[in-house]
């Protein structure tokens, strides 16, 4: 079974993606609300796949994709963002991000992304 680590800092978000997940049959390993403790935590738990959110307090999503990626070169990671912020997104699936969702989740499209992200 694939291990998941969501990373947001609104619990209503990480809680639709963490269902979403669950739904299809995967485990929430651990959740983060910062970029510091997601470097810590997926040191610790070394999930199969990261979904990231790009703003956020103490680091953002963006740093710390940059940071895991050189810690762990194959991470997978989906970047999440609101509208708007296309250009990190951008920067961030140049630095090494497999993919990227827009909120509003749409399950389907969350979906897609994390089975593509996972069989890579």
């Amino acid at each position: 079974m694939s291990r998941i680590m969501i990373v947001d800092d609104a619990i209503f978000m990480r809680t639709m993606l963490k269902n979403i997940i669950e739904e299809m049959g995967l485990e929430v390993v651990c959740e983060a609300s910062t970029g510091v403790e997601a470097i810590e935590l997926y040191t610790q738990y070394l999930p199969d796949l990261v979904t990231m959110d790009i703003t956020m307090p103490d680091m953002d999503g963006y740093t710390a994709v940059t940071h895991i990626l050189k810690l762990f070169p194959e991470a997978r990671i989906i970047m999440c963002s609101a509208v708007g912020q296309q250009r990190i997104v951008l920067n961030a699936i140049t630095a090494g991000a497999r993919d990227f969702i827009v909120k509003p989740f749409e399950k389907a499209r969350v979906k897609e992304s994390i089975l593509t992200a996972l069989n890579k």
